[in-house]
């Protein structure tokens, strides 16, 4: 397995480089912010995973070794793969999606382009408890959007129906304590989801 790679930058493509270690070239696939962050004849140290396929070897590397640990994870759900992995990392970084993962928030994760909210919300399920937690702590409301659809029942639908409109799940979690607060304690799931859109109106 190889693990890491240091050596001089030979050459620079739109998704990967070639990295020239002991005379031999390496091409590596990683993120833009990566390549951007490189020139031609720099020495660069990466962070590596060797992916292994029937029909081929993909090298996939990153400047941080919490990168490729991340890289490593996020491949651990069901349905992605390294491309879709290398994907996510490089429109979030670690610490983003270690956030988003503790909050529950789905719309974070659509932002990586082919990830649905189907596919995001599979994400969540299935990274929690694998990331490190973020570096600050998360918020009493997202960690009580988290518990409330973990708990189930017309709440946590009207949560999860809000999240499929488009709103962050800190919002909707939001807009639903606002409603059963002011009145709504007995509120069946359509009257308090009518409400809750009321109450959100048109800010996404």
């Amino acid at each position: 397995m190889i693990s890491s790679l240091t050596g001089r930058v030979a050459r620079i493509d739109l998704d990967a480089l070639v990295l020239e270690v002991g005379g031999i070239g390496y091409l590596v696939r990683t993120t833009p912010q990566a390549l951007g962050a490189t020139r031609h004849g720099a020495e660069l140290t990466l962070h590596t995973e060797l992916v292994v396929r029937e029909d081929s070897l993909t090298l996939f590397g990153f400047p941080h070794a919490e990168e490729a640990e991340t890289f490593r994870i996020v491949q651990s759900v069901s349905g992605i793969g390294p491309r879709t992995a290398l994907a996510v990392l490089a429109v979030l970084d670690p610490e983003e999606l270690r956030r988003a993962v503790a909050e529950q928030d789905t719309k974070t994760i659509t932002r990586t382009p082919g990830i649905g909210p189907k596919v995001a919300g599979r994400m969540l399920l299935e990274l929690g408890g694998k990331l490190p937690a973020p570096s600050t702590p998360v918020s009493g409301t997202a960690q009580s959007a988290a518990a409330v659809v973990a708990a189930g029942g017309p709440d946590a639908d009207v949560v999860e129906a809000l999240v499929g409109l488009g709103w962050a799940e800190k919002a909707a979690l939001g807009a639903v304590e606002s409603v059963r607060a002011d009145g709504g304690e007995d509120l069946d799931a359509a009257e308090l989801l009518r409400r809750s859109l009321r109450g959100l109106g048109g800010h996404r």
